[in-house]
């Protein structure tokens, strides 16, 4: 899960990606960056941190050009290090620079083929610099002194026969245009946005809708699986969607925890198909629990919230904000590291003791992952005098590995791998514990935009749409991407970090 965006203006636009990324910020708190286009040259300021750590006045200033793109980072795979963080950028041909958002699950297959076949060389363990090169050595293979919107599509179609998974791509070839595409399957979102001045019309595509909004840029569509928009130096924007296009199957998680409430993925509104999450775990509440005494409902901020309103409508029970959250801590979830995602918690989250103290709590969460947050909570309303503590999640239990781009890699780590609902709810310390019903979750979502009907929900039932993943695949990526290898990782960057200093 990255933040991505892509703008093609008439004027600088260098603020105008800033701002973007700064409603994207919650997709990615690992690093971030912005490359602009001017006069035949890139300039480029990426580095590690949050969108205010990473940029400041002067590095806004050097960033020159009315055309660019931005990034912000959540590392899936891979070290946390400078040389990962984003856009990347290659000098052949004609100079690209490129940002995306998801995860290629045949990435050795390429790698060993980029080296042997194509003679390209890689300089990180990222798959976006894997795929990057894969668009270059694809334009190269065009021999096009400068490659049309014939070629453009070509050379994706290209990238799409050879990358498998789930992507969502913006990218710049100097002094040709911006080229943005979309997973054969839809799973990462991307949408498309324009507005009109005096000059014309401007473009920007982005991960979600809220980054268009703060800019002024209306809505125009979500890109469809497959689909390639090309935006030539002359401003003409033209689109291609590849014959190997699968029904679109978006990413459910998206709607669950990842995308702000504010946004509008694929046609639903977040916010609404978290109210319909709501209604459907509430009528389930009802039906399962008629007898359970519950006297107030609390969400876990901030994801909850609107699921744990709509819960508290229809059950008539009193809704409370009683988490007072810390909005200085990130979210724990796309922290790296086990022992980082726990530190926060309880610097995240702040209890209000009158609302527990005697009370029969209803703790509200959009989903259980690794059950870090869930169990402290649990703890800490029990320590504030709560009598009893039940929980509910809007989400099902996720019991298998995300490979699409959320790091959710191994099975080790997912509480509600190989358990029941009740083990569960022991294990992190609660009275009750219930689940959202996955056809409820689907249903929800298709309620707030009626042609979704089909999802990526790998996570809560192991079915993975591209239809490529193995027992032996997962095996091999829990090795690379448990929190084990992170902390190496990690170790390893502090170390080369404290060495360059020195030098």
């Amino acid at each position: 899960m990255c933040g991505i965006v892509g703008v093609f203006g008439h004027t600088p636009v260098s603020q105008v990606i800033y701002d973007a990324l700064s409603m994207l910020q919650h997709r990615g708190q690992d690093a971030a960056g912005i490359a602009t286009y001017f006069q035949d040259r890139f300039y480029l300021h990426k580095g590690n941190g949050l969108i205010t750590d990473v940029f400041d006045a002067g590095s806004m200033a050097r960033l020159l050009g009315n055309a660019g793109i931005g990034h912000v980072r959540y590392p899936t795979a891979g070290c946390a290090s400078v040389a990962e963080a984003q856009p990347f950028y290659v000098n052949s041909p004609y100079g690209i620079v490129f940002a995306h958002n998801g995860n290629l699950t045949n990435v050795a297959d390429i790698v060993e083929s980029l080296f042997q076949t194509d003679m390209r060389h890689l300089n990180t363990t990222s798959d976006s610099e894997v795929m990057l090169n894969v668009l270059a050595h694809a334009l190269v293979r065009r021999g096009a002194v400068k490659p049309n919107e014939f070629d453009i599509f070509a050379a994706v179609e290209e990238v799409h026969r050879r990358c498998k998974g789930g992507y969502a791509v913006i990218t710049m070839v100097a002094g040709v245009g911006m080229i943005a595409f979309r997973d054969l399957h839809g799973i990462r979102p991307l949408i498309l946005g324009s507005r009109t001045d005096a000059l014309g019309t401007e473009y920007m595509v982005a991960s979600e809708s809220v980054a268009l909004q703060v800019a002024g840029f209306k809505i125009e569509r979500d890109l469809d699986p497959g689909e390639t928009i090309f935006i030539g130096m002359d401003g003409v924007l033209s689109s291609h969607i590849s014959l190997l296009a699968h029904e679109k199957a978006p990413c459910l998680f998206e709607f669950v925890y990842l995308a702000r409430p504010d946004s509008v993925l694929d046609g639903a509104s977040v916010y609404d198909a978290r109210i319909n999450m709501g209604t459907r775990l509430a009528a389930k509440i009802k039906r399962e629990w008629p007898d359970v005494p519950i006297d107030v409902i609390v969400p876990i901020p901030s994801t909850s919230r609107v699921a744990a309103q709509e819960i508290a409508r229809v059950l008539n029970i009193p809704y409370r904000d009683a988490l007072v959250r810390n909005r200085y801590v990130g979210r724990t979830f796309i922290m790296p590291g086990q022992a980082q995602r726990k530190q926060s918690i309880r610097r995240k989250l702040n209890p209000i003791p009158d609302a527990f103290r005697g009370k029969n709590i209803l703790l509200v969460d959009d989903s259980i992952v690794r059950g870090n947050t869930i169990r402290e909570i649990v703890l800490m309303v029990r320590e504030n005098g709560a009598k009893n503590v039940f929980v509910c999640s809007a989400a099902p239990p996720v019991r298998f590995p995300n490979v699409y781009g959320i790091d959710m890699p191994a099975r080790s780590e997912l509480i509600a791998n190989g358990k029941t609902v009740d083990e569960l709810a022991k294990d992190i310390g609660a009275d009750k514990l219930i689940f959202q019903d996955l056809a409820d979750l689907k249903a929800a979502i298709t309620e707030a935009a009626p042609s979704l009907t089909h999802f990526e929900t790998s996570v809560f039932d192991g079915t993975y749409v591209t239809g490529d993943v193995t027992e032996e695949y997962l095996h091999t990526l829990e090795q690379q991407r448990n929190d084990a290898a992170k902390h190496t990782e990690d170790v390893a960057s502090h170390i080369t970090r404290n060495l360059s200093a020195q030098l």
